[in-house]
Parts: C-alpha cells; structure tokens; sequence
C-alpha cells in the first residue's frame, strides 16, 4: 500500500517566518508551495523549491486568493474570468522557480478559502479549472472528494486525486470543519496518526458529531502553520510505514 503525505510550505514572507520548512521536507513527499498571494514572497519561493528538489519532494502549486493580510482564509467574490488569470499567474511565478531547480510543478491544490470555496462554487471552481487546463492540460490536481472542483477537473480531462486531513475534523457530510469552531485542528499526533492510518486502509474515521464516515484519500495532508506540525508529520509517516503503507507522490 501506497499513500502521499503533503504540506503547505513557503509560507513565510520577508522577516515572517511560518513553520520549519527544512524538517518538513525531510519527512513529506509532497509540498504545497505558496505561489505569493496569500504567502510568500520570491526569495522564499526560490528557497523552498530548490530544497524540495534537492530531497526528491514533489511540488504542487498552492494558489489561492489574492490575500495577503488574511492568509487566504477569507472569502472573495472574484469575478471568474480575474481568478483564471489569478491563478494562472501564480502557476507561473512558481514554475520559473522550479525549472531554476531543475524540477517542474507536479500538481496543483488551492488554499484555503479558495479550497472551500470550489466545493460548492460552480463558477470558481471552473475559473481554477480553466486556469490549470490552460497552463498544462495533463496538470493533476489534488482536492477534496465529492467537490465540484474535482468533478469539473475530471470532465476537462485533468488527473483528479484526492486529499483528506491529518490535523482537522470532519463534518458528517465529508467536509471541513470551520477554523471557527472549536475543535476543527487536531493536535495530538498520536491520534491523528491513528486516523491516518484508517483513512489509508479505506476504513472509518469518526466525524465531529461522533458518526463515522469513509473519506477516500490519495494523499494526507498536514499543515505546515500548524502548532507540532513536525511531530505530527513524523508520528503519521513513522505509523504508516510501521503498518506496511509507504509514504510516496501521487504525482512523480
């Protein structure tokens, strides 16, 4: 048994660091890297892809909402045809820097409220797929099963995977549960790498509300600002491998 582990990293910006990049990538094989919108800036661009290279981590454009001041965890009404060419600005400011290092982005998967959002949103979840459709029509994308973003992305021809999360909880409908609401990240590794391991073996997890639900998953993400989110990377590779799944890229 196979399964991706990812994370969002390149999430600093000039003096503001955010999360340890370096021991991430010593233990994911794939990186979210922020494309300058919602995080990161050139240099910090630069940096993150030239170490994901150099560890054989695979690289996935983490595009979001033009959001600086809210991380990208705010909602905006952006007209279709300007989040097309958002997000396609973003793919390209990251591919330069990965072709610096020898490498190419392997897959695309939104931010944020801009990854909520394309759940339900018909006419965002076109716009991004438009976007990634023009920029490379084989790009694979990652995103949440059930959504209209993966539904679209499926129908244009694009490689669909689907993602599920180590650190944040369930409603019983599969999706997220809101940042506002207590309860929503999870913090214990041990726990979370428990959940893990089920999600990869395609059994059930339990939802907020305590019923259980099946989410299926090619890839499990942790993420990179969470508090531990080290110890938390590590506690669910360490687990899987142990139970005979290794961690490897969807996206090679």
């Amino acid at each position: 048994m196979r399964i991706d582990l990812n994370s969002d990293l390149g999430e600093g910006f000039g003096r503001w660091e955010l999360g340890d990049d370096g021991a991430l990538l010593s233990i994911v094989t794939s990186a979210n890297v922020a494309c300058g919108f919602h995080a990161g800036d050139p240099s910090v661009l630069r940096r993150t892809t030239a170490d994901a290279a150099a560890r054989g981590v695979a690289v996935g454009a983490h595009v979001g909402y033009r959001d600086l001041a809210g991380f990208g965890r705010r909602f905006i009404d952006v007209p279709p045809e300007d989040l097309t060419a958002d997000v396609l600005y973003q793919m390209g400011a990251l591919s330069a820097f990965t072709r610096l290092a020898g490498d190419r982005i392997r897959y695309v998967k939104p931010h944020g409220a801009l990854y909520n959002t394309i759940v339900h949103h018909e006419g965002q979840a076109a716009a991004v797929v438009e976007a990634v459709r023009a920029f490379d029509p084989a790009m694979p994308v990652l995103g949440l099963p059930g959504s209209r973003f993966l539904s679209l992305a499926g129908e244009a021809g694009l490689p669909v995977h689907r993602e599920a999360f180590a650190d944040r909880a369930y409603t019983p409908e599969g999706t997220l549960v809101s940042r506002h609401e207590a309860g929503a990240v999870l913090h214990d590794p041990g726990e979370i790498a428990e959940r893990c391991l089920r999600i990869a073996r395609g059994e059930p997890v339990t939802a907020v509300d305590g019923t259980e639900i099946l989410i299926e998953a090619d890839s499990l993400c942790v993420h990179g600002d969470s508090p531990g989110a080290v110890a938390i990377a590590r506690a669910v590779a360490d687990r899987l491998r142990a139970e005979g799944v290794t961690p490897a890229p969807f996206a090679p």
